[in-house]
């Protein structure tokens, strides 16, 4: 078979590398994304400790600058992440997959701090994480265009 024909999309033009490629474009940008909205957040509870007001009785009970704190780290981590993915760097993949399951760990534990953006998050971490882990080798070493 003629190259970027395989029936698989193995070839260079071949329509799952072409989807795989899209993915891993969408995950780089929502990892960068969500990364700098995470720094945002947890610098805004840095700065206020008022910004955040828990909603009721909830098992994890932080400070809220304890919160920021950990949400700055971990959205700076995930921006860095997401920008090697634009590259199409192995180990980003592997660490944007872990920056995205602790992401949403860490969102899901705040929901009662602000539930709709928590899961917001968290399901976006959830796309991230499909898309990085369905992205392969060969679609990252033939780049982002024909």
């Amino acid at each position: 078979m003629a190259e970027g024909t395989h029936p698989r999309g193995r070839g260079s033009g071949g329509a799952a590398v072409k989807w795989a490629r899209g993915l891993a474009l969408f995950a780089g940008i929502m990892m960068v994304m969500t990364g700098t909205f995470g720094a945002i957040q947890g610098l805004a509870a840095i700065l206020n400790d008022d910004v955040y007001v828990l909603r009721g009785d909830y098992v994890f009970k932080f400070d809220v600058t304890a919160w920021g704190w950990i949400h700055m780290v971990i959205g700076i981590l995930v921006a860095v992440a997401g920008f090697y993915v634009l590259y199409g760097r192995l180990w980003a993949r592997v660490i944007g997959i872990a920056c995205a399951v602790v992401s949403g760990i860490v969102n899901f534990a705040f929901i009662p701090y602000y539930p709709v953006w928590s899961l917001t998050i968290v399901a976006l971490d959830a796309a991230v994480i499909w898309a990085l882990a369905v992205y392969s080798r060969q679609a990252a070493e033939s780049g982002w265009r024909e």
